[in-house]
């Protein structure tokens, strides 16, 4: 391996571990009384090293789901189908593997997690500014004009909810087995909604 990839390789291992212990640390205490001085001493680095890797305190938690920053670009971009067709199509398969950006996954960790995004104020706001760029790069993809960024805007939130609506029903006790068949059903409908309300090219095919 080159010697960029070695410090590569190195950077996201940094990265995965300051996070996972930040996470551990707010999970148990909470994250507004954790400061981020405590964080760095439980990852043995400075508090400058900390902050050049994660410029605010919520970005510990947020890079847990970094990568699914600009999916739904990608997942457009990367398929024939047209774009409502082929967002459908993925976050019914991430149903169908309790993806846990679907929120349909009752792993006991993932529930802490989205538990602690979900009822965290300031990770929900910044939680935000990743669905923006999210947006932004789906609107992108679909032309960039005023329909585009309308139609992005209305296909993240319809993801969105679909989520939220997943989590909070296991959140409050559902098994995600017994919710997976409404959970399919919420999303055919909302997507086949979504659909119908865009123009022509964004639709769903015709089967």
């Amino acid at each position: 391996m080159s010697e960029t990839g070695l410090r590569e390789r190195k950077k996201r291992r940094m990265y995965e571990t300051v996070s996972d212990i930040a996470i551990r640390l707010f999970l148990e205490k909470g994250f507004d009384a954790v400061s981020v001085a405590e964080v760095a001493a439980a990852a043995e680095i400075s508090k400058p090293t900390l902050f050049r890797y994660f410029p605010a305190k919520e970005d510990l938690v947020l890079y847990r789901i970094a990568d699914h920053e600009g999916e739904a670009a990608r997942v457009v971009a990367g398929s024939a189908a047209a774009p409502v067709e082929a967002l459908r199509r993925h976050f019914l398969e991430g149903l169908e593997r309790g993806d846990p950006v679907t929120g349909l996954n009752d792993d006991p960790r993932v529930l802490a997690f989205h538990g602690l995004l979900y009822e965290t104020p300031s990770l929900v706001a910044r939680a935000h500014l990743h669905q923006e760029r999210s947006e932004a790069a789906l609107a992108e993809v679909l032309g960039g004009d005023l329909d585009a960024r309308l139609a992005a805007g209305q296909i993240m939130a319809v993801q969105r909810i679909l989520a939220l609506e997943n989590w909070r029903r296991i959140a409050a006790g559902e098994r995600a087995a017994e919710l997976r068949a409404e959970a399919v059903a919420a999303a055919e409908r909302a997507f086949g909604r979504l659909a119908a309300g865009l123009p022509p090219g964004l639709s769903v095919e015709t089967q």
